[in-house]
């Protein structure tokens, strides 16, 4: 069985509130589940203690049960220090402003220097 770590949506329409669940992989979002080992409440500001909730020990033995977090899963765990911490690729270079663009830019940067 594969196990996932991942988040479960509760609360109201426009009211977001996730429980931080270990689900097998094949079950629904918001379906079957095996254990809550947490919470997420991404209405509080994001410096406030309560916004990401977590039992420690519940999910390192989970984790060496071979549980994988999702990705946003595994960035509460890279900041709380139960894992290392995902790197993230850089933004794609597609909405950059394209060569013409840039020279403009560049002239009107010197200008108003000068």
């Amino acid at each position: 069985m594969s196990l996932k770590i991942r988040l479960a949506r509760a609360g109201a329409k426009k009211r977001p509130y996730y429980h931080i669940v270990i689900a097998d992989s094949r079950s629904p979002r918001d379906g079957r589940f095996i254990e809550k080992v947490g919470a997420y409440n991404p209405m509080l500001p994001s410096d406030h203690a309560e916004r990401v909730r977590l039992v420690n020990e519940r999910i390192t033995h989970w984790l060496s049960q071979g549980a994988l977090p999702t990705d946003r899963v595994a960035r509460f765990l890279g900041n709380a220090g139960l894992v290392e911490k995902p790197t993230y690729n850089e933004q794609p270079k597609k909405s950059a402003p394209k060569k013409r663009a840039q020279e403009r830019a560049a002239a009107a940067a010197a200008a108003a220097a000068a």
